[in-house]
C-alpha cells in the first residue's frame, strides 16, 4: 500500500467510538497518540475492564458531548511535553484518515489547555503515512 501524505493537521474519524470529523494535530515529536477526555470512569463489561469517558468532538462547541466506552488495553506512564509524568489509560481503536483505516493505541488524558483535542504520535502513524509539516488538511474526508 502506498503511504498516505498528511499535513500537520487533519480531520480523522474514530469509527469504533462513533466519532467523526475530529481535528487531529499530527506530531512527529510525540511517541504516543493522545485524546482529551473528561469524566473517566472505570467499569467492567462481561468481567473485563472498560473505560467510559466524555469526548467533545467539536472544539468550537464544547457543549456537544459524546459518551464513549472502550476496553482498557493498557495503562502507561507518559511524560508530557512539560515534563510531568502521569499514569494514563490506553485504548486500542480504529483510526481513519480518508479511506485509510488502521488500528492505533491512544492514551486518554486531559488536554484542556491544548488547542487540539487529539494528537497523532509516531506510533499511531506507523508506516502508514508521510508528513508534510508545511501543509494542513491534505486528506479528503
Amino acid at each position: 500500500m502506498a503511504k498516505l501524505i498528511i499535513g500537520n493537521l487533519e480531520t480523522c474519524h474514530l469509527p469504533d467510538l462513533g466519532i467523526s470529523d475530529l481535528q487531529v494535530r499530527v506530531d512527529t515529536g510525540a511517541k504516543t497518540s493522545a485524546l482529551h477526555v473528561d469524566n473517566l470512569e472505570r467499569t467492567k463489561v462481561n468481567g473485563k475492564p472498560h473505560i467510559s469517558f466524555d469526548l467533545h468532538p467539536d472544539i468550537y462547541n464544547l457543549d456537544q458531548v459524546s459518551r464513549c466506552s472502550a476496553p482498557v488495553f493498557d495503562t502507561r506512564k507518559i511524560k508530557s511535553s512539560n515534563g510531568d509524568v502521569e499514569q494514563r489509560y490506553v485504548i486500542q481503536t480504529r483510526f481513519q484518515l480518508g479511506e485509510h483505516v488502521w488500528p492505533i493505541e491512544i492514551t486518554l488524558s486531559n488536554r484542556k489547555d491544548m488547542t487540539y483535542l487529539m494528537l497523532l504520535g509516531r506510533e499511531g502513524m506507523g508506516d502508514n503515512v508521510l508528513v508534510d509539516p508545511s501543509k494542513s488538511f491534505l486528506v479528503n474526508t
